[in-house]
């Protein structure tokens, strides 16, 4: 069993985001984004937009700040970004990027885009 290399990520977590995506013409819809870890690149988490935790997997790339993870439903791809709030000693994170839909939604093939931000306080 290979030992992974200890890493500090700029993607925050255990992190829990609130995401709202976009498909076709369709309203946004709400969820809670959890990002339980981030180890060798590897993302794991989970994604609630009905009540129901669904699972995510996926790649950060730490290099490019970019994310990748599927739902059962949709993949997501997206880039993060954040700021600095010194007067109130907070650090806000912001990802956002395009998905595909997939089968079995009913939406399967549409796309959309997505945006999901956090902030926690300054160390």
């Amino acid at each position: 069993m290979a030992i992974g290399k200890i890493q500090q990520v700029t993607l925050p977590f255990p992190s829990t985001w609130d995401l709202h995506a976009g498909v076709g013409r369709r309203p946004m819809r709400s969820a809670k984004l959890v990002i339980n870890s981030v180890m060798n690149n590897r993302v794991n988490g989970t994604v609630n937009f009905r009540g129901t935790p669904l699972p995510i997997e996926g790649v950060w790339d730490e290099a490019a700040k970019q994310i990748q993870f599927e739902t059962p439903f949709a993949t997501y791809v997206g880039q993060l970004s954040s700021f600095d709030e010194p007067t109130i000693n907070m650090r806000h994170y912001m990802m956002r990027g395009s998905l595909r839909m997939k089968p079995p939604s009913t939406w399967a093939g549409e796309t959309g885009s997505w945006a999901a931000t956090t902030s926690f306080r300054m160390r």
